[in-house]
């Protein structure tokens, strides 16, 4: 029982991070009905935003992480702009956004090879080292950090998306695009908005998965795993997005703990391939003739 409660810590922990890279594509594919395979190296561009904030300017923790949320929800504009906007204007397959977005990624990452190098950095130690002890439950800071903040973060974009006007246009955009568009909706600018909140989301994401583990310019691989719990939960479905991601946080931890580390990513990827096979849309999910 003891060994069960600690998985099921450690899996709450990952998994809301997952969550919150989840959110990303989800918010995205919503609106735009494609899967920006790009955003995985705006989340290695928000851990080396935060890292640098940190080290080379002294920034404490809760600043530097504004710093990195602000930084990456910038990026992720532009990119929008320079990358998706010229396609959408065109009318272009979907598959040409899908293509963009996976050349945009190897851009971003071989830059950030170049100009700072490939060697893993290292946050400096904000939280301490010693674990938290609750009877005969040890929690990591880190691992209750990352909890508290993804959880405060994605509970302030429900409230956001639910009850505020902007909010209110983001789920009329998602529902008909054209039919917000001739309600007063601009869809160009509720399309800049999703891309500020997901890159926003992003970057805290990975300055906390960066202080968990390490900063180097692979660590936008780990959004594989927030993409197949978007997929789980239901692409397009932000509820869906976090109810895939804490199962699949959950499921890795479990498989880990009670089986081996070296079926983890083998468990996610057979969960990918059942619920492409078994149900496409995902959990909460709607059905969709163009799911990428």
């Amino acid at each position: 029982m003891l060994q069960f409660v600690q998985q099921l810590v450690n899996g709450l922990s990952i998994g809301s991070i997952y969550a919150l890279m989840a959110v990303g594509y989800s918010l995205v594919y919503s609106i735009m009905n494609f899967s920006n395979f790009a955003h995985g190296s705006v989340i290695m561009l928000g851990a080396y935003f935060g890292f640098f904030a940190m080290r080379l300017l002294g920034l404490p923790f809760a600043v530097a992480v504004l710093v990195a949320a602000a930084g990456t929800a910038l990026v992720a504009v532009v990119l929008e702009r320079l990358a998706y906007k010229p396609l959408r204007d065109r009318k272009a397959p979907f598959l040409y956004f899908i293509i963009t977005a996976m050349g945009a990624s190897i851009f971003i990452d071989n830059f950030v090879i170049a100009t700072i190098g490939p060697t893993p950095k290292m946050y400096p130690d904000v939280f301490g080292q010693g674990p938290i002890i609750l009877g005969d439950i040890a929690i990591g800071r880190v691992d209750l950090a990352m909890f508290a903040i993804s959880a405060v973060c994605l509970a302030a974009l429900i409230v956001f998306i639910d009850h505020t006007r902007l909010g209110k246009a983001i789920q009329a955009t998602a529902y008909n695009m054209k039919a917000s568009a001739l309600m007063g909706i601009n869809p160009s600018f509720v399309i800049i908005l999703v891309f500020a909140i997901g890159g926003a989301l992003a970057g805290i994401a990975g300055v906390l998965y960066g202080m968990k583990y390490q900063v180097f310019p692979q660590i936008g691989a780990i959004t594989l795993k927030s993409f197949i719990a978007a997929v789980f939960g239901g692409l397009g479905s932000l509820p869906g997005a976090l109810l895939g991601a804490l199962l699949l946080g959950l499921i890795e931890t479990f498989v880990s703990g009670y089986l081996s580390t070296q079926y983890r990513d083998l468990i996610a990827f057979i969960i990918l391939i059942a619920m492409l096979v078994v149900r496409p849309s995902g959990i909460m999910g709607k059905s969709s003739e163009d799911k990428a």
